[in-house]
C-alpha cells in the first residue's frame, strides 16, 4: 500500500495540471488546517511568572504604555513584550503616527485580547473601535480589557469579518483597517473592498508563510489607490542585542531572548498604505 501510495505521489507532483489543482484545494487546505490546529492548541498564553516583571499588569513602555490587562494572559501570542512596551517595536514609528491621527472610526481584523483595539482607542479618543476575532476566548478577553480600561462604550466586538462586513461599517470621515487575520488577508482585502477603502489609512500585517503571494498581491491591489510602506519584521536574537530597557538590565543575552521573543516563523511584513490624493 505504502509503495502504490508513492508511486501516485510521485506521478502527481510530475503532472502540472494535476498539482496546481492539489496545491490550490488539498495542500493549502492542509496547510491552513495544521496553522488552525497549532493556534488553537497555544491559543491562551499564561505566564504565572509575569507578575515579578510586571506586578500591576500594566504596559511600561511604547505607544500604549498605562494599558492594563486583567490577568497574565494573551491570546496567540507572548504576554511579555506586550506588557514591556516592546512587542512589534517595529511599527513604532507609524503607530505614533496613527496615534496622532484623529480617526472617526478604526477596524480591528483579528483583534486577539484587545492589546492594539483597546490600545488604540485610549490613544485616539475621537474613534469609535470595531474589533473582530472568530475566537470567542479572545472576544471575551477584549471585552474585560476593555472595560478595565474604560473605553468599553467606544468599542464593538464581533466575530468573523469579512468584505461584507468591511464595506457596511458605518465611517464617518478617516477611518484606519487594522489586520492581522493570519493569512486570510488576500481572500479579504478583494479589488472592492480596496474599491471601497480608498479615502482610509489601512496596515496588514502579511502572512507569507501561509501563501508566499500574499503580499505580493496585496501591494498589486493597493498601489493605485494608496502609497504603500513596508516594515519588515526583527529576529528574536537582533532582539536581545538591540533592544534595551530597563527591565532587562540585570539579564544577559540568552534571558533576553527568551523574554523579548515573539516566535515568528519567518521575517514578516507590514504594509501601512495610506490613501493616494486625487489629482485636480
Amino acid at each position: 500500500m505504502k509503495s502504490f501510495f508513492k508511486k501516485l505521489v510521485s506521478r502527481v507532483v510530475r503532472n502540472d495540471r494535476l498539482w496546481k489543482i492539489l496545491d490550490s484545494t488539498v495542500i493549502r487546505a492542509s496547510q491552513y488546517a495544521e496553522l488552525t490546529r497549532r493556534a488553537d492548541q497555544q491559543r491562551v498564553v499564561i505566564d504565572p511568572a509575569i507578575h515579578k516583571f510586571f506586578p500591576d499588569l500594566r504596559v511600561e513602555h511604547g505607544p500604549f504604555r498605562g494599558l492594563k490587562y486583567p490577568q497574565a494572559q494573551s491570546i496567540n501570542s507572548a504576554l511579555f513584550p506586550k506588557l514591556l512596551g516592546s512587542y512589534e517595536r517595529e511599527l513604532e514609528q507609524i503607530l505614533e503616527k496613527i496615534c496622532r491621527t484623529k480617526y472617526s472610526e478604526i477596524v480591528d481584523v483579528g483583534c486577539a485580547e484587545g492589546y492594539y483595539a483597546v490600545g488604540l482607542a485610549l490613544r485616539i479618543p475621537s474613534a469609535k473601535v470595531f474589533a473582530y476575532d472568530s475566537d470567542p476566548a479572545a472576544r471575551a478577553m477584549c471585552q474585560e480589557l476593555a472595560d478595565l480600561n474604560g473605553v468599553r462604550s467606544r468599542i464593538a466586538i464581533g466575530s468573523f469579518c469579512d468584505g461584507e462586513t468591511l464595506q457596511a461599517i458605518p465611517f464617518t470621515r478617516k477611518g484606519l483597517i487594522f489586520s492581522d487575520c493570519e493569512g486570510y488577508e488576500k481572500e479579504l482585502f478583494t479589488p472592492e473592498v480596496v474599491s471601497f477603502l480608498s479615502p482610509h489609512d489601512v496596515l496588514i500585517e502579511t502572512h507569507d508563510l501561509v501563501d508566499i503571494e500574499i503580499s505580493q498581491e496585496i501591494r498589486r491591489r493597493f498601489k493605485t489607490t494608496h502609497v504603500i510602506t513596508a516594515v519588515q519584521s526583527i529576529d528574536d536574537i537582533t532582539k536581545a542585542h538591540t533592544y534595551s530597557y530597563e527591565e532587562l538590565r540585570n539579564h544577559n543575552l540568552s534571558s533576553r531572548k527568551i523574554l523579548l521573543a515573539e516566535d515568528r516563523a519567518v521575517i514578516q511584513e507590514w504594509l501601512f498604505m495610506t490613501p493616494r490624493r486625487k489629482k485636480r
